[in-house]
């Protein structure tokens, strides 16, 4: 069930005077995402980069349009919500919350990673998957892991992570994690294997769609600023 906006909310993504929000996850991905925001025409405030800085809310040289950085989970419910009108986040984090406020107009091509299934080394290589009928799962993906282990008719008991999901199985929390993967060498140090891929993740643009209905121009012109951004990299 879609939440209603708070009105305040719907008055500032209405308002074309209001300067636009573009809400940016904090970590890795921050740092990747410069290039692109440089070829973009945008410069943020110098500190937006410190992780020490205390503030999260930052001017850029473009006077219609600020920079907010949280947590790359909240990004999503920032643009969903409308306290931000654009965003950046991976598709993963589209996937897990599905938000039907939310439309994804462009591929960055960064933080390039996969979701995958993964079991201790001495089960992930006899183990076979086609045979299972319930299974438990550490994941900080729940709606991910649940709908994908329900399309192979598997009941999956998941328990809801937010790090070191690689300690699960070997402490006998779980039999299986579901998590981002990138070279595979965390799984490796902790003695676990890949044993199936779920999906490819990439950061994506976003946009909430109210804005983008009442304020077409704006939000059509930063699409276009990324788009050229993302075609010159």
């Amino acid at each position: 069930m879609t939440v209603p906006l708070p009105a305040a909310t719907t008055l500032r993504l209405r308002n074309p005077d209001a300067p636009l929000v573009l809400a940016l996850p904090k970590g890795r991905i921050l740092k990747e995402l410069s290039p692109l925001l440089e070829r973009a025409g945008l410069d943020p405030a110098p500190d937006y980069l410190d992780e020490d800085s205390r503030r999260l809310r930052f001017p850029t040289n473009e006077r219609g349009l600020d920079v907010v950085r949280v947590r790359p989970f909240d990004v999503a419910t920032f643009v969903a919500f409308g306290a931000a009108a654009i965003g950046v986040v991976g598709s993963d984090v589209l996937m897990e919350f599905d938000y039907p406020e939310l439309y994804a107009p462009l591929d960055l091509r960064l933080g390039l990673c996969r979701l995958s299934i993964a079991a201790p080394r001495e089960n992930g290589i006899a183990d076979d998957p086609s045979r299972w009928s319930q299974v438990r799962v550490a994941s900080k993906y729940p709606n991910i892991a649940r709908r994908h282990f329900a399309a192979r008719g598997v009941q999956a008991e998941v328990i809801e992570l937010s790090g070191a999901m690689e300690l699960a199985p070997s402490l006998g929390l779980s039999r299986l994690i579901l998590d981002l993967v990138q070279t595979g060498s965390t799984l490796r140090a902790n003695g676990l294997v890949e044993i199936e891929h779920v999906a490819d993740v990439s950061s994506r643009l976003i946009v909430n769609r109210t804005a983008l209905k009442t304020r077409p121009e704006q939000i059509g012109a930063w699409i276009a600023r990324f788009r050229a951004a993302v075609a010159a990299g």
